[in-house]
Formats: C-alpha cells, structure tokens, sequence
C-alpha cells in the first residue's frame, strides 16, 4: 500500500498523541504517515528500530538466537529516527539503515531480537523521549504502543486485517518480488504468533483503543477515518 498526499496541516488545535498498533500488513505505515501528513503531525515508525537494531546485530556478528548476547549488546548502537512523514529516516551509528533493515535476513530476525526485554526496554525509552519531545505533535505507529510504551497517548487506533488481505498488500509493497501468496500468508501468521506470545510487551489490543477493520477498505477510506477520529478528539479536548 502507498499513497501520495498534501503535506498541509488542517487547522486543529493543541499537540496530539496517537497511537497506532497492529499486526503486519494492516497498512500501519501508510496510514500513520498520511495522517501525520495531514494533520502535521510528526510520524515515528517504532518498528524500524528494532530492525535496525536487530541490522546492527547480525552486522556485528551478534549471535541472534542467543538471548544474553543480544541483552548484553543491548545499548551499544546509537539509533536515530527522523519523525518527517514526507521523508522519515532511521541511521545507526551514523549509517543510513533505510534500505539495509528491509531485507528478508532481518525480516526473518527482527521478533526473535525484539522479544528479549534489554531490546525492548532500550528502544522503549527512545520512542518515548521522541514522543514526549514532538511538537505539535506525533503519530506512532507500532504494534504495543497504546499497552506499553504511550499507555497515555490521547488516541489509540488498533488496525486489524484478515490475513488474506494482509499477505495480498504485502505482497504488492514488494512489487510482485513477495512470492508465493500462501507462503507470504504463512509468515505472517507465524510472526503474528511470535509477536503475540512474546513475555514482554506483547502484541496486543488496548483496552481504551478504537478499533478500525482495514480488510474492506481502500487505504484512501482508512486514512479519512483515522483523520476524523483524530480531530474529534483534539476538539473534545
């Protein structure tokens, strides 16, 4: 999914909060850099730090499949995220990761290096000193924001998809290069577990979120009705 929109703030009041959590292929990324786009807000993809991080692992020959080596090697990186929507970055030590932490070696690492607390507890605190730091505001996009890291945050969005749908947009995201159709479903219903399962900040639903079903809708639809959502609450505030 993709989309091409007008960076041109609305006339909303006072700073803003919003958190978007999901499972993969939800359209999380789109819709949260849109919105953000729109509303002129700052956009954080809370997801690319921790494949950078889990890029800065395996670059540094870091055992992933070893707990206490990842933990120990924890808070060595120095990650930096950019919160433009129009052109959102992410660098470890200074190198540009954009490309790099995309790759199906990561993919395939990132829930494993993300599901050992001294990784969560690091990019953790990063996300929320960015947040606490955005003006006029921030969206963050993620899969246990609202639970976890802005368990505060003044909206909270939970997108969910069928997995169908979910291996079709992730497909097209890849140009056709995604393979098999059933194979890309496959991997999402098993990151879907692991990102669930794990002990420590879990994949999951708050309990004060909105929930948005993306699988009938156009990426268009869903980004007018996070919008809305987003303005109704500014103004109730």
């Amino acid at each position: 999914m993709s989309v091409t929109v007008e960076s041109v703030a609305r006339n909303v009041p006072a700073a803003v909060i919003v958190a978007i959590d999901g499972p993969a292929g939800t359209g999380k990324s789109s819709t949260s850099k849109a919105v953000a786009a729109k509303l002129g807000l700052g956009y954080l993809d809370t997801g690319a730090q921790y494949r950078a991080i889990t890029w800065w692992m395996l670059d540094n020959g870091i055992d992933v499949t070893d707990p206490v080596a990842i933990a120990d090697a924890a808070g060595k990186p120095a990650i930096v995220s950019g919160t433009d929507p129009a052109a959102p970055t992410i660098s470890v030590d200074g190198v540009d990761v954009a490309g790099p932490i995309r790759t199906q070696e990561v993919t395939s690492k990132v829930s494993a290096v993300s599901a050992v607390p001294e990784v969560r507890a690091r990019i953790t605190e990063l996300q929320r000193t960015i947040a606490a730091t955005a003006e006029p505001g921030i969206v963050v996009e993620g899969r246990d924001i609202g639970t976890t890291v802005l368990p505060d945050a003044d909206l909270k969005i939970f997108l969910t998809a069928s997995a169908a749908a979910r291996a079709a947009r992730r497909n097209g995201e890849l140009g056709g290069k995604g393979g098999d159709l059933a194979a890309t479903q496959a991997a999402l219903v098993q990151r879907d577990a692991a990102d669930s399962g794990r002990k420590t900040s879990p994949l999951a639903k708050a309990e004060d979120a909105v929930e948005v079903d993306t699988t009938e809708l156009t990426l268009d639809q869903v980004i007018e009705c996070v919008v809305t959502l987003v303005e109704e609450k500014r103004q109730a505030r």
